[in-house]
């Protein structure tokens, strides 16, 4: 009965959140080049479009090259069109967004030019109070070219910069206003300012590498273009780079209000990047060896669903003495935007994507670690893969607790009626999926995976750190 469920790789995992990454040579070298190859570290957190734009600080105000477009890095990006950005301060982003909003109108970075000059905004992540704000300009007279959160935040800067003196005290009037989950990086003709906002949901983190400074997304970026981590940027911080160094403003952080998402800690981010000095790879490995603590199974090997769940399933076989091995083929080819199978089509998008090895997993009892549980149809075919290649048990260990509740601060989480967990139990998703057994990583064992830093659990527990909004805003989200 419970297994009619629509059987769509793209609606059953997790999707990655948008990357910005920013670059101020102090020098006056062009910057183009090291922010196509920041985007490119980041192309996981989002591969549906990509963008960059540039300025010369030593060249007339308010003239911004740039180049933006649907597809991955690779895609949109050629030397000749990097060639043409000349400036030596810029922005770039890399972006996810929920359907009903992939068009080129909504690529980033986001240029505004408004009587005070110009401005150059990316953004990683979503608004709660977006829609009154956005009703609040429309009434006003602003015009929207888009449908993101994005176009919201850069008209309430651009709004305040004609009220102050300087463009980070414009940020800091703008932060007051927004709610939600944001990181910020913006240029404008002088200056490039990063903002997080005070729950600290976005991870952004300063880096420098010669007379040159970088705010971006992972630390992955800043190990790609060669460049030295400085530090992470605090929740309710604005930093401010111009020629005379980095200026800090801490008007918004409070320790008490932290809430950081603990699914860049499952499965958005690179292993390699480390957020708030806590290493990604390290709390994946942490996660495995508690499922291993919690809930033991005799096996006769752990495996990994790649990519995420590979250093959980580590983890798992460190802790418990199976051996670990590698079950499933992954073909690196196929991205988010594949042409998928029809509903008539014998081919499986999952099948596409992965293969099992027969060889590895054929007349064993196998643990499957996997990052997360949504609407269990991928868990399902894989479990059932696992089986056709001749597996004689399979038990699935989730290194998440159970998704209960939606998620409106910019993880793309369904309504609470579309995740498998809600109103089953444990038992009753195992015989949806069609596991031998299935348990799912313990609450408590969250803020141990962060090292004791504030993180938000809402989609495990209801329990939002930012009000939630009276209206669902997740069918617009820019992440």
């Amino acid at each position: 009965m419970e297994k009619s469920l629509t059987l769509d790789w793209g609606t059953d995992e997790l999707h990655e959140e948008c990357g910005v990454f920013g670059m101020y040579d102090l020098d006056g070298n062009d910057v183009a080049s090291t922010i196509y190859y920041g985007l490119f570290a980041l192309q996981h957190r989002g591969q549906e479009s990509c963008g960059i734009a540039v300025s010369d600080t030593y060249g007339p105000k308010g003239v911004v090259n740039a180049c933006k477009g649907m597809g991955l890095c690779n895609e949109v990006f050629t030397s000749e069109k990097l060639e043409k950005l000349k400036g030596n301060i810029g922005v770039g982003h890399v972006r996810y967004s929920t359907a009903g909003s992939s068009t080129i109108e909504n690529t980033q970075p986001l240029v505004l030019n408004y009587v005070k000059g110009t401005l150059a905004l990316a953004h990683n992540g979503n608004l709660v109070n977006a829609p009154e704000l956005r009703r609040e300009l429309a009434y006003d007279g602003a015009i929207f070219q888009t449908t993101i959160d994005s176009e919201v935040i850069a008209y309430h800067i651009a709004r305040e910069r004609c009220k102050v003196g300087a463009a980070e005290e414009a940020v800091a009037n703008a932060m007051k206003k927004i709610k939600g989950a944001y990181s910020l990086v913006i240029s404008s003709p002088r200056k490039l300012i990063g903002a997080r906002d005070p729950q600290g949901f976005k991870p952004l983190c300063i880096g420098k590498r010669d007379n040159a400074y970088i705010l971006t997304s992972e630390t992955c970026a800043l190990d790609t273009i060669g460049a030295t981590f400085v530090r992470d940027v605090l929740p309710g911080e604005i930093v401010t780079i111009n020629q005379d160094g980095i200026k800090s403003n801490l008007m918004m952080h409070d320790p008490k209000k932290e809430a950081r998402c603990i699914f860049e800690y499952i499965y958005f981010a690179r292993p390699d990047s480390v957020f708030d000095g806590v290493g990604v790879y390290h709390s994946r490995i942490y996660a495995g060896r508690c499922l291993a603590k919690d809930s033991p199974v005799d096996a006769d090997i752990v495996v990994g669903v790649p990519e995420s769940g590979n250093a959980a399933a580590l983890g798992y076989s460190m802790e418990s003495g199976i051996p670990y091995a590698m079950a499933f083929v992954k073909n690196s080819y196929v991205g988010r935007t594949f042409i998928k199978p029809g509903q008539s089509s014998r081919e499986s998008a999952v099948r596409i994507k992965l293969n099992v090895l027969k060889e590895a997993v054929e007349g064993k009892r196998v643990v499957m670690i996997d990052d997360s549980i949504v609407r269990g149809t991928t868990s399902n075919l894989i479990v059932d893969m696992l089986r056709e290649a001749g597996a004689k048990e399979v038990h699935m260990r989730i290194s998440a607790p159970p998704f209960l509740y939606p998620c409106y601060f910019g993880t793309d989480i369904p309504s609470s009626e579309q995740l498998i967990a809600h109103k089953r139990t444990v038992d009753e998703i195992c015989k949806v999926i069609g596991a031998d057994s299935l348990a799912y990583l313990k609450m408590e064992r969250l803020s141990e995976m962060a090292n004791g830093l504030p993180i938000c659990t809402a989609c495990f527990s209801g329990e939002y750190p930012v009000d939630p909004p009276e209206e669902d805003i997740r069918g617009s989200y820019e992440k």
